[in-house]
Protein backbone atom coordinates (compact mmCIF):
# COMPACT_ATOMS: atom_id res chain seq x y z
CA UNK A 1 0.00 0.00 0.00
CA UNK A 2 2.91 2.54 1.25
CA UNK A 3 4.89 1.77 -2.42
CA UNK A 4 1.51 2.52 -4.47
CA UNK A 5 0.91 5.58 -2.45
CA UNK A 6 4.81 6.33 -3.30
CA UNK A 7 4.61 5.82 -7.00
CA UNK A 8 1.43 8.02 -6.91
CA UNK A 9 3.18 10.80 -5.41
CA UNK A 10 6.05 10.50 -7.93
CA UNK A 11 3.53 10.63 -11.01
CA UNK A 12 1.57 13.27 -9.43
CA UNK A 13 4.92 15.28 -8.76
CA UNK A 14 6.17 14.78 -12.67
CA UNK A 15 2.74 15.85 -14.24
CA UNK A 16 2.95 19.04 -12.22
CA UNK A 17 6.35 20.06 -13.30
CA UNK A 18 5.58 19.48 -16.40
CA UNK A 19 2.58 20.93 -16.80
CA UNK A 20 4.10 24.06 -15.52
CA UNK A 21 7.10 23.81 -17.61
CA UNK A 22 4.88 23.81 -20.57
CA UNK A 23 3.31 27.10 -19.46
CA UNK A 24 5.94 28.75 -19.51
CA UNK A 25 6.79 27.57 -22.69
CA UNK A 26 3.62 28.77 -23.67
CA UNK A 27 4.25 32.17 -22.23
CA UNK A 28 7.65 32.98 -23.27
CA UNK A 29 6.14 31.99 -26.99
CA UNK A 30 3.17 34.41 -26.73
CA UNK A 31 5.37 37.10 -25.27
CA UNK A 32 8.18 36.66 -28.26
CA UNK A 33 5.05 36.78 -30.42
CA UNK A 34 3.44 40.05 -28.88
CA UNK A 35 7.21 41.47 -29.04
CA UNK A 36 7.63 40.47 -32.65
CA UNK A 37 4.14 42.23 -33.51
CA UNK A 38 5.12 45.01 -31.63
CA UNK A 39 8.04 45.50 -33.54
CA UNK A 40 6.47 44.97 -36.40
CA UNK A 41 3.51 47.81 -35.85
CA UNK A 42 6.21 49.92 -35.25
CA UNK A 43 8.13 49.56 -38.17
CA UNK A 44 4.78 50.08 -39.97
CA UNK A 45 4.39 52.93 -37.99
CA UNK A 46 7.81 54.77 -39.42
CA UNK A 47 6.85 53.74 -42.44
CA UNK A 48 4.07 55.78 -42.69
CA UNK A 49 5.70 58.78 -41.86
CA UNK A 50 7.44 61.12 -44.24
CA UNK A 51 9.60 64.05 -43.64
CA UNK A 52 9.60 67.56 -45.61
CA UNK A 53 12.18 69.63 -45.77
CA UNK A 54 12.23 73.42 -46.17
CA UNK A 55 13.93 76.92 -45.45
CA UNK A 56 13.19 76.58 -42.00
CA UNK A 57 13.74 73.44 -41.24
CA UNK A 58 11.75 69.84 -41.52
CA UNK A 59 8.56 68.47 -40.69
CA UNK A 60 7.96 64.80 -40.04
CA UNK A 61 3.82 64.09 -40.55
CA UNK A 62 1.95 61.10 -41.00
CA UNK A 63 0.86 59.92 -44.34
CA UNK A 64 -2.62 60.84 -44.60
CA UNK A 65 -2.79 63.24 -41.90
CA UNK A 66 -6.93 63.67 -41.08
CA UNK A 67 -6.72 67.08 -39.61
CA UNK A 68 -4.65 69.58 -41.72
CA UNK A 69 -4.53 73.73 -41.22
CA UNK A 70 -3.59 75.36 -44.42
CA UNK A 71 -2.82 79.22 -44.49
CA UNK A 72 -0.62 78.79 -48.06
CA UNK A 73 -3.84 78.99 -50.70
CA UNK A 74 -1.15 77.70 -53.37
CA UNK A 75 -1.17 74.57 -51.25
CA UNK A 76 -5.08 74.31 -50.34
CA UNK A 77 -5.11 74.92 -54.54
CA UNK A 78 -2.97 71.66 -55.05
CA UNK A 79 -4.70 69.51 -52.38
CA UNK A 80 -7.99 70.36 -54.17
CA UNK A 81 -7.00 69.58 -57.27
CA UNK A 82 -5.86 66.63 -56.49
CA UNK A 83 -9.03 65.40 -54.17
CA UNK A 84 -7.42 65.26 -50.97
CA UNK A 85 -10.04 64.82 -48.10
CA UNK A 86 -9.38 65.74 -44.37
CA UNK A 87 -10.93 68.12 -42.08
CA UNK A 88 -9.46 71.55 -42.67
CA UNK A 89 -8.72 74.77 -40.70
CA UNK A 90 -8.49 77.50 -42.95
CA UNK A 91 -8.63 81.12 -42.72
CA UNK A 92 -11.81 81.22 -44.27
CA UNK A 93 -12.15 85.06 -45.31
CA UNK A 94 -9.02 84.48 -47.50
CA UNK A 95 -10.02 81.25 -49.59
CA UNK A 96 -10.33 82.32 -53.46
CA UNK A 97 -14.02 82.20 -54.88
CA UNK A 98 -12.87 79.45 -57.34
CA UNK A 99 -12.40 77.00 -54.00
CA UNK A 100 -15.23 76.04 -53.31
CA UNK A 101 -16.90 73.30 -50.28
CA UNK A 102 -14.77 74.50 -47.83
CA UNK A 103 -17.75 76.48 -46.29
CA UNK A 104 -17.73 74.23 -43.35
CA UNK A 105 -14.14 73.88 -42.25
CA UNK A 106 -12.87 75.97 -39.36
CA UNK A 107 -11.96 79.44 -39.18
CA UNK A 108 -8.24 79.12 -38.57
CA UNK A 109 -8.16 83.48 -38.59
CA UNK A 110 -6.72 85.55 -41.06
CA UNK A 111 -4.25 85.40 -43.60
CA UNK A 112 -1.33 87.19 -41.81
CA UNK A 113 -2.44 86.93 -38.45
CA UNK A 114 -3.75 83.09 -37.52
CA UNK A 115 -6.05 82.26 -34.57
CA UNK A 116 -3.22 80.11 -32.76
CA UNK A 117 -5.85 78.90 -30.04
CA UNK A 118 -8.72 78.19 -32.31
CA UNK A 119 -5.83 75.78 -34.06
CA UNK A 120 -3.93 74.64 -30.88
CA UNK A 121 -7.85 73.38 -30.46
CA UNK A 122 -8.53 72.22 -33.53
CA UNK A 123 -5.50 69.36 -32.55
CA UNK A 124 -4.44 69.41 -36.43
CA UNK A 125 -1.73 66.76 -37.50
CA UNK A 126 -0.08 69.12 -39.91
CA UNK A 127 0.03 72.77 -40.86
CA UNK A 128 1.18 74.24 -43.75
CA UNK A 129 1.64 78.58 -44.32
CA UNK A 130 3.74 80.54 -46.22
CA UNK A 131 5.41 84.34 -46.27
CA UNK A 132 2.36 85.74 -45.07
CA UNK A 133 2.65 83.58 -41.64
CA UNK A 134 6.15 83.31 -41.06
CA UNK A 135 6.66 85.20 -37.67
CA UNK A 136 4.15 82.73 -36.58
CA UNK A 137 6.04 79.41 -37.74
CA UNK A 138 7.98 78.96 -34.94
CA UNK A 139 4.44 79.24 -32.54
CA UNK A 140 2.68 77.14 -35.35
CA UNK A 141 5.77 74.22 -35.38
CA UNK A 142 5.12 73.42 -31.31
CA UNK A 143 0.96 72.98 -31.71
CA UNK A 144 1.96 70.06 -34.58
CA UNK A 145 4.52 69.36 -37.38
CA UNK A 146 4.32 72.55 -39.73
CA UNK A 147 5.43 72.81 -43.34
CA UNK A 148 6.84 76.27 -44.64
CA UNK A 149 6.38 76.42 -48.23
CA UNK A 150 8.77 77.62 -50.00
CA UNK A 151 8.13 79.55 -53.30
CA UNK A 152 11.08 81.36 -54.55
CA UNK A 153 10.58 82.93 -57.72
CA UNK A 154 13.98 82.98 -59.03
CA UNK A 155 13.49 79.56 -58.83
CA UNK A 156 9.43 78.96 -59.62
CA UNK A 157 9.35 75.87 -61.19
CA UNK A 158 11.66 73.81 -59.14
CA UNK A 159 10.13 75.07 -55.70
CA UNK A 160 6.68 74.26 -57.50
CA UNK A 161 7.20 70.84 -58.62
CA UNK A 162 8.79 70.27 -54.89
CA UNK A 163 5.92 71.42 -53.36
CA UNK A 164 3.08 69.79 -55.51
CA UNK A 165 5.27 66.71 -55.47
CA UNK A 166 5.34 67.06 -51.38
CA UNK A 167 1.45 67.11 -51.34
CA UNK A 168 1.33 63.84 -53.34
CA UNK A 169 3.82 61.93 -51.26
CA UNK A 170 1.97 62.48 -48.05
CA UNK A 171 -1.50 62.09 -49.52
CA UNK A 172 -0.45 58.91 -51.33
CA UNK A 173 -1.27 61.04 -54.40
CA UNK A 174 2.13 60.83 -56.25
CA UNK A 175 1.17 59.64 -59.85
CA UNK A 176 -1.59 61.87 -60.14
CA UNK A 177 0.74 64.86 -58.81
CA UNK A 178 3.30 63.92 -61.08
CA UNK A 179 0.71 63.42 -64.12
CA UNK A 180 -0.98 67.27 -63.42
CA UNK A 181 2.60 68.79 -62.93
CA UNK A 182 3.53 67.38 -66.67
CA UNK A 183 -0.23 68.70 -68.02
CA UNK A 184 1.21 72.34 -66.87
CA UNK A 185 4.84 71.95 -68.09
CA UNK A 186 3.22 71.13 -72.04
CA UNK A 187 1.90 74.34 -71.82
CA UNK A 188 4.37 75.85 -70.52
CA UNK A 189 6.14 74.68 -73.65
CA UNK A 190 3.37 75.49 -75.89
CA UNK A 191 3.56 79.40 -74.73
CA UNK A 192 7.61 79.29 -75.27
CA UNK A 193 7.15 78.47 -78.42
CA UNK A 194 5.06 81.58 -79.48
CA UNK A 195 7.42 83.87 -77.37
CA UNK A 196 10.59 82.76 -78.33
CA UNK A 197 9.12 83.85 -81.98
CA UNK A 198 7.83 87.29 -80.97
CA UNK A 199 9.79 90.79 -80.40
CA UNK A 200 7.08 92.07 -78.85
CA UNK A 201 8.07 93.06 -75.17
CA UNK A 202 6.23 92.96 -72.21
CA UNK A 203 5.81 94.99 -68.63
CA UNK A 204 4.17 93.40 -65.76
CA UNK A 205 2.08 96.58 -62.96
CA UNK A 206 0.29 95.92 -60.20
CA UNK A 207 -2.32 98.90 -58.90
CA UNK A 208 -3.43 99.47 -55.98
CA UNK A 209 -5.54 102.54 -54.23
CA UNK A 210 -4.22 104.78 -57.54
CA UNK A 211 -0.71 103.57 -57.22
CA UNK A 212 1.49 101.40 -59.34
CA UNK A 213 4.04 99.13 -58.54
CA UNK A 214 6.25 97.11 -61.85
CA UNK A 215 8.08 93.94 -61.36
CA UNK A 216 10.17 92.34 -63.81
CA UNK A 217 12.22 88.98 -64.12
CA UNK A 218 12.97 86.98 -60.86
CA UNK A 219 10.04 88.96 -59.38
CA UNK A 220 6.52 87.90 -57.71
CA UNK A 221 5.07 87.75 -60.95
CA UNK A 222 8.14 87.24 -62.99
CA UNK A 223 7.06 83.86 -64.48
CA UNK A 224 5.43 85.59 -67.08
CA UNK A 225 9.28 86.53 -67.90
CA UNK A 226 11.44 83.65 -66.25
CA UNK A 227 9.15 80.49 -67.09
CA UNK A 228 6.85 81.93 -70.08
CA UNK A 229 9.82 83.91 -71.96
CA UNK A 230 7.75 87.19 -72.76
CA UNK A 231 10.81 89.55 -73.08
CA UNK A 232 11.24 92.44 -70.68
CA UNK A 233 9.99 96.20 -72.16
CA UNK A 234 12.53 97.72 -69.05
CA UNK A 235 15.52 94.94 -68.85
CA UNK A 236 17.26 97.44 -66.60
CA UNK A 237 14.18 97.90 -63.90
CA UNK A 238 16.91 96.43 -60.79
CA UNK A 239 20.26 98.04 -60.40
CA UNK A 240 20.74 94.93 -57.64
CA UNK A 241 19.12 91.64 -56.72
CA UNK A 242 17.90 93.96 -53.29
CA UNK A 243 15.74 95.45 -55.27
CA UNK A 244 13.73 92.70 -56.29
CA UNK A 245 10.96 92.57 -53.60
CA UNK A 246 7.78 90.96 -53.50
CA UNK A 247 6.12 94.66 -53.30
CA UNK A 248 7.42 95.75 -56.84
CA UNK A 249 9.20 99.17 -57.83
CA UNK A 250 6.88 102.03 -57.26
CA UNK A 251 6.34 103.47 -60.49
CA UNK A 252 4.75 106.43 -62.68
CA UNK A 253 2.41 106.91 -65.16
CA UNK A 254 4.74 108.91 -67.33
CA UNK A 255 7.18 105.46 -66.55
CA UNK A 256 4.91 103.21 -68.50
CA UNK A 257 4.86 105.61 -71.57
CA UNK A 258 8.45 106.00 -71.64
CA UNK A 259 9.16 102.06 -71.55
CA UNK A 260 6.02 101.64 -73.88
CA UNK A 261 5.34 97.99 -73.55
CA UNK A 262 3.69 95.98 -76.48
CA UNK A 263 2.01 94.05 -73.84
CA UNK A 264 1.05 95.45 -70.11
CA UNK A 265 0.22 92.89 -67.68
CA UNK A 266 -1.99 94.10 -64.73
CA UNK A 267 -2.78 92.63 -61.24
CA UNK A 268 -5.36 94.69 -59.72
CA UNK A 269 -4.71 94.07 -56.32
CA UNK A 270 -7.53 95.97 -54.82
CA UNK A 271 -9.59 93.78 -56.55
CA UNK A 272 -8.17 90.80 -54.91
CA UNK A 273 -8.25 92.33 -51.12
CA UNK A 274 -11.32 94.19 -51.56
CA UNK A 275 -9.81 97.84 -51.88
CA UNK A 276 -11.40 101.22 -52.73
CA UNK A 277 -9.66 101.51 -56.50
CA UNK A 278 -9.83 99.56 -59.31
CA UNK A 279 -7.56 99.33 -62.19
CA UNK A 280 -9.68 100.54 -64.71
CA UNK A 281 -10.11 103.90 -63.72
CA UNK A 282 -6.29 103.77 -62.18
CA UNK A 283 -5.01 103.72 -66.13
CA UNK A 284 -7.34 105.09 -67.86
CA UNK A 285 -5.67 108.00 -69.02
CA UNK A 286 -3.65 109.54 -72.32
CA UNK A 287 -0.31 108.56 -70.77
CA UNK A 288 -1.14 104.63 -70.81
CA UNK A 289 -3.79 104.76 -73.70
CA UNK A 290 -0.98 105.97 -76.44
CA UNK A 291 1.12 102.64 -75.25
CA UNK A 292 1.51 100.03 -78.08
CA UNK A 293 -0.29 98.01 -75.67
CA UNK A 294 -3.12 100.21 -75.47
CA UNK A 295 -3.46 100.77 -79.23
CA UNK A 296 -3.03 97.08 -79.89
CA UNK A 297 -5.66 95.96 -77.27
CA UNK A 298 -3.17 94.29 -75.43
CA UNK A 299 -3.56 95.43 -71.28
CA UNK A 300 -4.21 91.82 -70.46
CA UNK A 301 -5.91 92.35 -66.68
CA UNK A 302 -4.63 89.08 -64.72
CA UNK A 303 -7.27 87.59 -62.21
CA UNK A 304 -6.11 88.41 -58.85
CA UNK A 305 -6.85 85.97 -56.99
CA UNK A 306 -5.19 83.61 -58.52
CA UNK A 307 -1.77 85.63 -59.48
CA UNK A 308 -2.21 87.40 -56.03
CA UNK A 309 -3.38 85.36 -53.66
CA UNK A 310 -3.16 81.76 -54.07
CA UNK A 311 -0.16 81.31 -56.90
CA UNK A 312 1.78 78.01 -56.53
CA UNK A 313 -1.16 75.68 -56.86
CA UNK A 314 -2.13 73.18 -59.67
CA UNK A 315 -5.06 75.16 -60.77
CA UNK A 316 -3.69 78.74 -60.06
CA UNK A 317 -0.45 77.96 -62.30
CA UNK A 318 -2.19 75.91 -64.97
CA UNK A 319 -4.47 79.10 -64.97
CA UNK A 320 -1.96 81.87 -64.79
CA UNK A 321 -0.47 80.34 -68.17
CA UNK A 322 -3.02 80.17 -69.74
CA UNK A 323 -4.34 84.08 -69.33
CA UNK A 324 -0.80 84.78 -70.34
CA UNK A 325 -0.89 83.25 -73.59
CA UNK A 326 -2.17 85.54 -75.65
CA UNK A 327 -2.61 84.91 -79.97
Amino acid sequence: MKKLLKLTFTFLLASSLFACTANNESQTSQATESSSEANQGESSQALEEITIKHSKGEATIKKNPEKVVVFDMGTLDTMDKLGVEADFALPLDSIPSYLTGYENATNAGGLKEPDIETIYTFEPDAIFISGRQADFYDELNKIAPTVYVDLDYKKYMEDFKTNVTNIGKIFDKEDLALEEYNKIEEKIASVKEKTNNSNEKALIIMTNSGKISAYGAGSRFGIIHDVLGFKEADENMYKSEEEITTHGKEVSFEYISQINPDILFVVDRDAAVGGDGNASDTLNNELVNNTNAAKNNKVITLDPEIWYISGGGLQSVSDMIDEANIS
